[in-house]
Parts: structure tokens; C-alpha cells; sequence
């Protein structure tokens, strides 16, 4: 399978970064229809979408998942499943332990006190995609960083199965994790309600978790109203190979991301011309065993590209300026280039250490900065289900050693009565 080529200095390159497969506007008017019909029916209003949208029937009774389905999700899952599930959730959770910071105070020599205290969020609501592909391992990206921050109540929604039921293996991932809170909706509508509330669902402070263009607008949208983890686009690859590089493995890691969506983004970054020969063939042997064949053509077609460089050190620019949510680095030595990646949101490094270790095994989070949103967004981590407050105490002599310099700030700034709270002080001493 041929893909366009593209040279990194050309305009042409600029004009893929900056092309969109998606009529953001029209998108935009949908999901604020949806909005307006959670606002004025709240719960009904979600039944209907669940069942236009994911062709289910959902009602009162059935909204939130029973102890029994979770049960029942058991019978219907292979133990290798759960076996390989308890292996990824102890290391994700040994990743996400080290990020934990602590609360901490600093005492001076006049006696003041100034410090951080950190607190977990009270309650989280946590996105999990459904619909064409179920995605457990999103379950676990989601919930344990929360967990490991101390939140003490996470819901999760996750679109309906057409039978009014959820994926088990998305089922049994909450509950190896003590999820219990689970309900039967996705979409815009599911932000909406965690947002806003339901008559079911209590609305949370913030929520995480990657979805579609409608849950991506929608998190957009109620922003300040609680917080979001980020505004996730299509997923993305790009990989930066030298001559040394196995044209299998290129191959075989660009479609592993196309297969995700047919707006997913696969990116090929190289110097070596013969190279790009032997991956086109290499795809062409490979798409026709995958079962998600017609995604990844529509993908590659539409977003597929190999850009030809000089040299490494000049594909490594290239990658910076493309800011990619998964950056393989298949070069013969990834750590002596190390040094010149700026902006990545994963960074996979040789060989052997294909994306999806990062999607579901080595601990990382997997939900990652898109769109070249790389240059100034981080992954998940445990900080975002905490907030920190400032604290400060100052003694008298503190204040009084202090209190000419916040007066004259103060003055400077025309707010006398901020200079009027500290010299008050002073007089009355």
C-alpha cells in the first residue's frame, strides 16, 4: 500500500499539520443540541440519545450497572484475561505511586510559615470509550491514578451494548479496581450528566478519560464548571527510523494505530528512501490478516504519511514540530538522540518497545496529549485529581519586617485599602 510522501521542508508538510478530517462546527451545533436536551430533561433526555446513538434501551431500571452484571461479566471473560489484567494494573500502579506528591511546610528565621497542602479530589467522573472497540485498559489509565490520589468516589460511564448491557472485560476491570458506580451512557450526553447531574448521578469535580469529537466538544464546553484531564483529537504515531529499522515493525506499529479510528494519524519520519519502499510492501503484506482492515485503509488513505528527511538529528526536528501523542524512536541508538526530543506525549524507545507496551502494560498513563498539544500538555498523572492550597502565617515580626514592602507594592498598585489591612497593624501593636 503506497502513502503520500512528503518533504520535511516543503509547504506541503504544513498543509497536512494543519488539515482536519472533522467539520468542527457542525459537530459543534450537535453537541450543544445535546446540551440544551439534558438541561431541560435531564435523564429522559439521555434514554432517548442512548437509544438514537447506541440503538439501546435504557431506562430507570437498568441506567446504572447492577452487583449482578458485574458478577455475571465474570462467566464471560477468559481467566488469561484477568491473569494479564492484575499483571498491568501492579505495574500502572507502581508508576503512578512515584508521581505522589506531599503536602509540606517551610518555617524561617522571623518565624513565618508558608507551604503547599495537598488534597484529592472529592469525586471524579472517569470517560471509558465503547462503540465500535471496548477499551478496559482505559478503565485502569483512568481509575488509578484517582485512586493513588486519594479520591474517594469515582463514577464511570461507558456507552450501552445495543442489548441494554457493557462490555464484561470493560465490567471486570472496574470491579479488579473496587469500581462499583458504573452507568449505561456515552456521547456528549454522558459528560453532560457527570458535569450537571442527574436525578441518578451526582455531578463530579472533574472528568477524565478519552472519547470521540462529541465527548471531546462537550468536555470543552463544561469546562469551569468542573475541570477536564484534557481535550484529546484522533489518536496519532509518529515514528522517527534510521536505515537500521525493521521495515516490519514500521509497519506493523503505524497500522497498530490506525486501526484505532479512520481519523487516527499515522506518521512515518526517515532519511532513507529504500527504507519507505520496504514499508509500503511491508503494509501491504500485514492490512489484509487484520480485522479492523477497512478502518486502517480509510486511516492511511486519509492521514498516512511518510515524511523524508536529511538525516536523523533532521527527522527529530520534524518530530518536535508535529508534537505527536506516540513518538517510537526506532533507531539503532534511541538514547543518544534522546536529547533532541522536546515535544512527545509518550516516548517509546528501540525495537522492542512498541506502542501498545505503553497502551496497556508498562505503567505509563496511555491517555496522552494530541494535536501537537505535546508542546505545553503532559499525560495523565495523579496531580490532576488533586488540588493544592497555598498556606501561609506570618508571626508579628515577620509582618513588621515585611510590611513596607507589601505597603509600597500595594501603594503602586492604587489599592489603599490592601495597604490600610497591614499598617492597621503596625499602629495597634
Amino acid at each position: 500500500m503506497q502513502l503520500k510522501r512528503i518533504e520535511a521542508n516543503s509547504e506541503e508538510l504544513k498543509l497536512y499539520l494543519d488539515a482536519s478530517s472533522a467539520d468542527i462546527k457542525n459537530y459543534e451545533a450537535r453537541v450543544a443540541e445535546i446540551a440544551s436536551k439534558i438541561r431541560e430533561q435531564g435523564e429522559q433526555a439521555i434514554f432517548e440519545l442512548s437509544k438514537k446513538y447506541d440503538n439501546a434501551d435504557i431506562n430507570n431500571d437498568n441506567f446504572q450497572v447492577s452487583m449482578a452484571e458485574m458478577e455475571k461479566a465474570y462467566e464471560n471473560v477468559e481467566l488469561e484475561y484477568i491473569k494479564s489484567l492484575s499483571k498491568a494494573i501492579k505495574n500502572i500502579r507502581s508508576f503512578h505511586a512515584k508521581q505522589l506528591r506531599t503536602s509540606w511546610m517551610d518555617l524561617d528565621d522571623k518565624g513565618n510559615i508558608t507551604g503547599q497542602i495537598f488534597r484529592p479530589l472529592e469525586r471524579v467522573g472517569i470517560y471509558v470509550p465503547g462503540g465500535s472497540a471496548a477499551y478496559p485498559s482505559s478503565v485502569l489509565m483512568n481509575a488509578i491514578p484517582a485512586q493513588i490520589a486519594g479520591v474517594e468516589q469515582i463514577a464511570m460511564v461507558s456507552p450501552p451494548d445495543p442489548d441494554g448491557g457493557m462490555n464484561p472485560y470493560t465490567l471486570v476491570a472496574a470491579s479488579e479496581l473496587g469500581i462499583s458506580e458504573i452507568y449505561k451512557v456515552g456521547g456528549a450526553q454522558a459528560v453532560f450528566a457527570l458535569a450537571w447531574g442527574t436525578d441518578t448521578i451526582k455531578k463530579v469535580d472533574l472528568i477524565s478519560g478519552p472519547g470521540n469529537i462529541y465527548v471531546t466538544l462537550a468536555k470543552k464546553l463544561v469546562y469551569g464548571d468542573v475541570d477536564i484531564d484534557m481535550l484529546a483529537g484522533p489518536s496519532e504515531i509518529l515514528i522517527v527510523a534510521d536505515e537500521k529499522a525493521d521495515p516490519g515493525y514500521l509497519a506493523a506499529d503505524l497500522l497498530s494505530q490506525a486501526e484505532h479510528d479512520v481519523l487516527a494519524r499515522s506518521i512515518l519520519v526517515c532519511h532513507d528512501r529504500d527504507l519507505l519502499d520496504r514499508v509500503e510492501k511491508e503494509l501491504s503484506l500485514q492490512i489484509p490478516k487484520l480485522s479492523r482492515r477497512d478502518i486502517i485503509i480509510k486511516a492511511l488513505r486519509s492521514n498516512g504519511v511518510f515524511i523524508v528527511t536529511e538525516n536523523v538529528q533532521h527527522s527529530c526536528e520534524v518530530a518536535n514540530l508535529i508534537a505527536p501523542e506516540h513518538m517510537e524512536l526506532m533507531l539503532e541508538d534511541p538514547f543518544a538522540h534522546l536529547y533532541l526530543i522536546k515535544n512527545a506525549g509518550a516516548i517509546f524507545m528501540g525495537s522492542h518497545t512498541p506502542e501498545p507496551v505503553g497502551d496497556y502494560y508498562a505503567g505509563p498513563n496511555h491517555i496522552l496529549p494530541t494535536g501537537g498539544t505535546a508542546r505545553f500538555y503532559s499525560p495523565v498523572t495523579v496531580d490532576i485529581f488533586r488540588k493544592a492550597s497555598n498556606l501561609i502565617y506570618y508571626s508579628q515580626k515577620g509582618l513588621e519586617a515585611g510590611a513596607q514592602d507589601i505597603v509600597n507594592l500595594a501603594t503602586v498598585e492604587g489599592l489603599t485599602a490592601h495597604a490600610n489591612s497591614v499598617k492597621i497593624r503596625l499602629e495597634r501593636q
